[in-house]
């Protein structure tokens, strides 16, 4: 498996699939290749290689549920979020690369904003996309401005821990979960009582969880959260949906109170077709924001988004337009990853633009 992880790296990859039946593929720049030269994994071999690095306790877990996720490292190259499964063909695994240097807001070129969300004292920050967008990278770099400029106590609460933050101007405590706490429930009730300034959740999809993340963003501390979702309202959506229609209306209070910034996030290929640049969509708790979300008139967040330009908020059609005229991205990136496809279809090259008027 060693040889297989390091293959990734030396060919810039940010992931490896393994599946009975295939070579192993890597993704590279967002796109899957297959590995050179390496042959189908047999259901053998794959069993084989899975066992060897997986703790023999989680192994015995994964037999029983068919669904294991958990870090692994090999000293001196890389860390990796590691997802055990099985499909139609049997055993199956993802490798997701975690960078062993954690990227500064700096380093990923972010908004300005970011820094501002950062210096907040409370409220529930999302930080959403589609799995592989950049989520966790994103939100690392905000609790490493966070570390480096603040006196604050964070904890974090993972599914594997990610990136692990050494403490410098503040303390941080790192959870897992399955190995220092039973649940994200369980470990949200014991932040209750241990006093953090900030907390962050890296998974939000149980309704407990959510409900929990409210009441410590009303609280007074900053919690940060992830959701699979690629916009503001989606995301809004999304968060009051989860629970029962006879408590949606208190949810949509609490969450007016307290919601304090969306940061929605989608990666795109570079032009050079060498690496990829993020795109945000970013809502910032404004004067009405509260009212919005208090009376269900989720369609109104649109358009503050898009009069909050001077606040530090931003479409993500926007975000696109404004990369593509920097030419950091093509036309033709900047028309998928659109929102109001229409609007970019134009600017395609003529041939390809034909071909968007026809789909």
């Amino acid at each position: 498996m060693d040889e297989l992880l390091l293959h990734m790296l030396k060919m810039k990859g940010s992931d490896l699939h393994l599946k009975v039946g295939q070579p192993p593929k890597t993704r590279v720049h967002g796109e899957l290749k297959p590995m050179p030269d390496r042959p189908p994994v047999t259901a053998e071999v794959m069993e084989e290689i899975m066992k060897g690095i997986c703790p023999p306790v989680q192994w015995e877990r994964y037999l029983q549920t068919h669904d294991l996720d958990f870090a692994y490292e090999i000293a001196g190259a890389a860390r990796f979020r590691s997802n055990y499964l099985y499909d139609n063909h049997g055993m199956a695994a993802v490798f997701r690369q975690i960078p062993s240097k954690i990227l500064s807001l700096e380093d990923l070129k972010a908004p300005e904003v970011l820094r501002r969300i950062s210096r907040l004292k409370e409220g529930l920050v999302f930080v959403t996309g589609p799995t592989g967008s950049g989520k966790s990278t994103t939100m690392a770099a905000m609790i490493d401005y966070i570390n480096k400029n603040f006196e604050k106590k964070i904890i974090t609460i993972e599914d594997p821990v990610e990136f692990v933050h050494k403490n410098n101007k503040c303390i941080i405590q790192h959870r897992e979960v399955g190995d220092h706490t039973q649940s994200f429930a369980a470990a949200l009730h014991s932040a209750m009582k241990a006093a953090p300034d900030i907390v962050l959740l890296g998974e939000m999809r149980e309704l407990e969880t959510i409900r929990l993340a409210l009441n410590c963003a009303t609280m007074g501390m900053l919690v940060f959260g992830t959701l699979h979702t690629n916009c503001a309202p989606k995301t809004i959506d999304r968060v009051i949906d989860v629970f029962p229609a006879d408590q949606q209306s208190q949810i949509r209070t609490m969450l007016g109170d307290c919601l304090a910034a969306i940061v929605s996030q989608l990666l795109c290929r570079t032009a050079d077709g060498k690496g990829r640049v993020a795109a945000h969509e970013i809502l910032l708790r404004v004067e009405g924001l509260s009212n919005v979300i208090r009376e269900g008139q989720i369609s109104s967040i649109r358009s503050m988004i898009e009069s909050g330009g001077n606040d530090g908020m931003c479409s993500m059609d926007g975000t696109l337009l404004r990369l593509l005229r920097e030419g950091r991205i093509t036309a033709h990136e900047a028309y998928m990853k659109a929102t109001e496809k229409e609007n970019f279809a134009q600017l395609l090259p003529k041939d390809e633009a034909q071909g968007a008027a026809h789909a």
